[in-house]
């Protein structure tokens, strides 16, 4: 974590000294001289975190016009020059300010001013919950709102296809997915993207096999992606590593489209595919690139062996196929 400390007083300073000298990250301190709301613009674009030894309300005008996202917002603070109070105003849990805060109120000897419902009332904090499995929420306007049912009730009902970690105690399993507050999915269908009473997860389980010709373009592999999951009524979303034969290493469009769609990118050699068996096989790719085949064996190396959801498609100039991994999706972390 890049983080910033923006003083205006001297005796701000001599704190923002003290501080960039103890923390663990490191930080860089700036002297505001001048014009403070520039400087804090212009760390806001440097830095993953901000901790301004100044008035509140000099923060919140600098950073009004900035604030876009919790999930690309960096972390701001706000502390007085006396180090009493530590308040976290922006990105408390994805950004790590409420973190942050209780660092920077050890090392002043002061409070740390946390406001956010689910840490006051001693709740999960669902944003760092599925941030942490490496979750995608379909509608993320009803986070607030089943968040706020977990503060009111203090539980909320998960329903998954596809298996479930160890849950926090607020947090239960159940079959019936109508009556769930989260649902966790692999599937496309009955997904709403606009709904507000319950949150859609995709969990990162299935992998992508592809094969394309050479000079395809991004979009191209984007479409035909897309239509495979369409017709296999699986949501793209929990589709989170693609694979191919590696003399496709340096295929622009291969590269870009996982770019584009943030999911990571395998190869394997045409003896890895090889090993393979029971895939369909082409002698037109055996010519071309020395493997049997490569969409499906390259979903099934990359997922551990796991078992295809859809056998090879063909499209122009590419070819796909979608395998679910072999481990519980929430043990990514393990070097897979």
């Amino acid at each position: 974590m890049k983080i910033a400390i923006l003083a205006i007083t001297d005796k701000a300073q001599e704190l923002a000294d003290m501080l960039a000298g103890r923390m663990e990250e490191g930080a860089v301190v700036m002297k505001c001289r001048g014009n403070t709301v520039a400087a804090i613009q212009q760390a806001w674009r440097q830095f993953d975190a901000l901790i301004c030894i100044m008035a509140t309300g000099i923060v919140i005008r600098a950073i009004a016009p900035l604030v876009l996202d919790k999930k690309t917002d960096p972390a701001v603070l706000v502390v007085d020059q006396n180090g009493r109070f530590v308040i976290p105003v922006l990105s408390g849990h994805l950004g790590g300010a409420n973190d942050l805060a209780l660092k920077v109120a050890r090392h002043t000897g002061g409070q740390a001013v946390i406001t956010t419902a689910s840490d006051v009332s001693g709740h999960t904090a669902l944003d760092l919950w599925i941030s942490a499995h490496r979750l995608q929420i379909s509608n993320p306007g009803a986070m607030a709102p089943v968040m706020a049912r977990l503060v009111n009730t203090g539980k909320l009902n998960i329903y998954s296809d596809c298996g479930l970690p160890e849950l926090p105690p607020d947090l239960a399993r159940i079959f019936e997915r109508e009556t769930a507050d989260i649902v966790i999915t692999i599937k496309a269908s009955g997904v709403e993207e606009r709904q507000q009473d319950r949150i859609f997860l995709h969990p990162p389980a299935l992998v992508a096999g592809i094969g394309c010709n050479r000079g395809t373009a991004a979009e191209m592999i984007s479409a035909a992606v897309q239509e495979t999951c369409l017709q296999a009524d699986i949501a793209q979303e929990a589709i989170f590593r693609i694979a191919s034969i590696d003399i496709k290493k340096d295929e622009k469009g291969l590269v870009e489209f996982a770019l584009q769609a943030g999911v990571e990118l395998r190869f394997f050699s045409a003896g890895q595919l090889n090993t393979v068996h029971g895939i369909e096989q082409s002698d037109v790719v055996k010519r071309a690139t020395g493997a049997k085949g490569v969409c499906e064996p390259a979903a099934i190396l990359a997922s551990g062996g796991g078992t295809l959801l859809v056998k090879k498609q063909k499209w122009k100039d590419v070819t796909t196929a979608i395998a679910r991994v072999t481990w519980p999706w929430w043990e990514q972390g393990q070097g897979r």
